[in-house]
């Protein structure tokens, strides 16, 4: 009997192991990298500009020999054990202790990323405990709160690590109890952990917390008793040092309350009874978490709610929000992404990343961090490990690429092409990311107005030789009609969104499978185009002095100001060539030709870009060459799209059969030949969680799904 080399199985499975330390080593990098640009981010700022809390602290001899009490200048926010344990630093220490402050909190931040990676719950993937360290590190080092911290020189990641290293498995109670006891020493809120200990079951750990949380705090009282009233019953724990209790950064129920106007004893009755219900709500469910076995998820949602209902919560206290991405949600393999994306978005981006600054739902970004933690804490239903759905998702059905007519042709014709339709909560999600991306680049690709101007005497010049300059005659035609300019203008504002927006819509719904490709084609076309911002800055014709153009829309322009050229506050008014208007209108044309059946309405798609450059060049917005490049990056945009992924072949449409996850393995096709696409999706391994996992120790058998036990 013939046997397989034992070389060549050595050879294969060095493969994956290969690809393996591959990954990890570019997780480190990544990692190393992010922390080394934060480091000197800060280590570059000016004395007067970073480690600003710090500094504030700080006298001549020492912070508790400052002159005055501590809070009276209300620029120190920490507790009076804080202040006990800043007594030796001294302004003479001040470049000495910049640098050990910064490399000691990223060396707490590197401890917190490898507590956080063994608090996962089990069982833990290999590859899934590998390069758990170094994303969470990465992670935090992106982070408003860690990026902040560093910036203020505060010690808001200790009280965290000092709560994780508390709950450590085998890790003795009493331990357990002096280390959260401690941290609640630094940050009072996070007392609440012994609520949670005493829920869990952990008695003794509940009580030593809180003793020594009473033994330091009476400590401290004794060595400052003045500041320590001032801390406890003037300010409320701290209520109202550092900024204004109702400033933008002070996520908690109390300061979005102080923020809709409310004041007095409502407010305070309102805050109380808020706080009560996510204290109660948010332990019950962190210790039923802790007790299903997810214990970093409880220690996070116990953190969200030390946020919310903490008098302040700067937005250094709001690490503990982070955490919370290892939640699951979801039992469709698609909708996993949602929660972890949104928590990332909200932790590392500014608030106008999230939501469009607009007056309705402004409110929403500015306080989004608080809705996050509330949110998380008290409504999102994570799932438990017993839940079949926690290692095996429901399945995702996959297609096969239409081949091209070139052999070569999709290029990545091994990725795999889901046919269902994606979350739609996730596409939202990115698709606000990718034009948040969009705009903060458009708005930074300009070379100045003189370059703009230059490149529109050459456009201008190139239509002259050419002959096709006739944008000024129909722009000035146009203007002189009232109703044409209405007209034309409103298209101008709406029909750019309008159109495209209701086609991803009607896709999305109806045809998913082309929602995809088409949407990763208008995708590319818009980062050609911004391509195009970037390396050829161009005034429109309505920017354009001397040349006589009227801009239809926003009025005459004043040429010799200074100033002029203020709307590039909001928008790069110099990103022309090419246009986008014209780029997106042929995308929805050639779209409508795609799912349009009936062959004589195809070409009515096409009517929307010949209205659209109409539209831009009598409002002197764009030049016809200008529409040329637009057409251009659309067309390049769904040639490769179409070289890279190819289309992909729907049954829904009756051009193939799906390359469906729900077959078990050994599942015969006509003729008795095996149906090799749905063997790697046998038993949840691969593709039901991405990562290799096998279902909870503790799951029933009878909870493992049909698909999962091969049928």
């Amino acid at each position: 009997m013939a046997t397989v080399p034992r070389r060549g199985l050595t050879a294969a499975a060095e493969v994956p192991r290969f690809r393996s330390a591959l990954i990890l080593g570019g997780l480190w990098l990544l990692a190393g990298l992010l922390a080394a640009r934060q480091t000197a981010a800060v280590l570059r700022l000016p004395p007067g500009q970073r480690l600003t809390d710090l500094e504030t602290w700080t006298g001549d001899h020492g912070v508790l020999r400052m002159p005055g009490p501590l809070y009276e200048k209300g620029t120190f926010a920490g507790t009076p054990f804080a202040g006990l344990i800043l007594r030796p630093v001294t302004r003479a220490a001040e470049q000495g202790l910049g640098v050990f402050w910064t490399f000691g909190t990223l060396l707490l931040v590197v401890a917190l990323g490898f507590v956080a990676a063994r608090a996962l719950p089990l069982p833990v993937a290999r590859r899934t405990a590998l390069f758990a360290a170094p994303v969470a590190i990465s992670l935090m080092v992106v982070s408003l709160p860690v990026r902040n911290t560093f910036t203020l020189g505060q010690t808001s990641i200790l009280p965290v690590l000092l709560v994780m290293l508390g709950f450590l498995p085998r890790l003795p109670d009493r331990r357990a109890g002096i280390l959260i006891g401690t941290a609640a020493a630094l940050q009072p809120t996070v007392l609440l952990f012994a609520p949670l200990l005493w829920l869990t079951g952990r008695r003794r750990a509940a009580s030593a917390a809180a003793g020594t949380f009473a033994g330091i705090s009476a400590l401290t009282w004794t060595v400052m008793p003045r500041d320590s009233a001032t801390y406890w019953f003037h300010h409320i724990a701290g209520a109202g040092l550092g900024e204004p209790a109702d400033s933008l950064h002070n996520q908690s129920l109390h300061g979005i309350l102080l923020r809709l106007g409310l004041s007095g004893p409502a407010e305070l009755a309102l805050y109380g009874a808020l706080a009560v219900v996510v204290a109660v709500l948010g332990l019950r469910r962190a210790a039923r978490y802790a007790r299903d076995g997810q214990l970093l998820l409880a220690i996070a949602l116990t953190g969200c709610v030390t946020v919310a209902v903490a008098p302040t919560a700067w937005l250094h206290q709001q690490l503990w929000i982070l955490l919370a991405v290892v939640g699951r949600v979801g039992r469709r393999k698609a909708d996993r992404l949602v929660w972890p994306v949104a928590v990332v978005m909200v932790m590392t981006l500014s608030s106008a990343a999230i939501v469009p600054t607009s007056e309705g739902i402004r409110l929403i970004g500015e306080n989004a961090p608080l809705l996050l933690a509330v949110v998380a804490a008290c409504v999102v239903p994570f799932l438990s490990r017993r839940d079949p759905h926690w290692a095996l998702p429901l399945p995702t059905t996959y297609g096969e690429p239409a081949p091209g007519r070139l052999g070569a042709l999709p290029l990545l014709r091994r990725v795999r092409r889901p046919l269902d339709r994606p979350n739609i909560f996730l596409e939202l999600l990115l698709i606000r990311l990718f034009y948040w991306v969009y705009s903060y680049i458009r708005i930074s690709a300009t070379g100045g107005r003189t370059v703009a101007e230059r490149h529109g005497r050459q456009i201008v010049a190139w239509e002259q030789a050419l002959g096709i300059d006739v944008e000024r005659g129909f722009n000035h035609f146009v203007a002189q009609l009232p109703w044409c300019r209405t007209a034309l203008n409103l298209a101008y504002t709406n029909l750019h969104f309008l159109v495209p927006l209701t086609l991803l819509g009607f896709m999305y719904v109806r045809r998913p499978a082309a929602y995809r490709w088409t949407r990763t084609a208008l995708a590319i076309t818009t980062l050609l185009a911004l391509a195009g911002f970037w390396l050829y800055p161009l005034a429109p014709p309505r920017l354009m002095p001397g040349l006589g153009y009227i801009d239809t829309l926003n009025g005459p322009q004043d040429f010799d100001s200074p100033q002029f050229g203020v709307l590039t506050g909001i928008s790069n008014q110099y990103a022309a060539m090419p246009s986008l208007h014209i780029g997106w209108s042929l995308w929805c044309a050639v779209v409508i030709w795609v799912l349009v059946p009936r062959w004589w309405l195809k070409p009515v798609g096409f009517v929307h870009p010949v209205i659209t450059t109409l539209v831009i060049v009598g409002t002197a917005n764009h030049y016809l060459l200008d529409a040329v490049g637009g057409a251009l990056v659309a067309a390049l945009g769904f040639g490769l799209q179409y070289v890279l992924m190819g289309r992909t072949r729907d049954p829904r449409d009756g051009t193939a059969s799906p390359q469906a996850d729900t077959e078990p393995e050994g599942k015969t096709q006509a003729g008795g030949k095996p149906h090799v696409a749905g063997k790697a999706h046998v038993a949840g391994k691969a593709h039901s969680t991405g990562e290799g996992e096998a279902p909870p120790h503790d799951v029933p058998p009878e909870t493992v799904p049909e698909h999962a036990a091969g049928g």
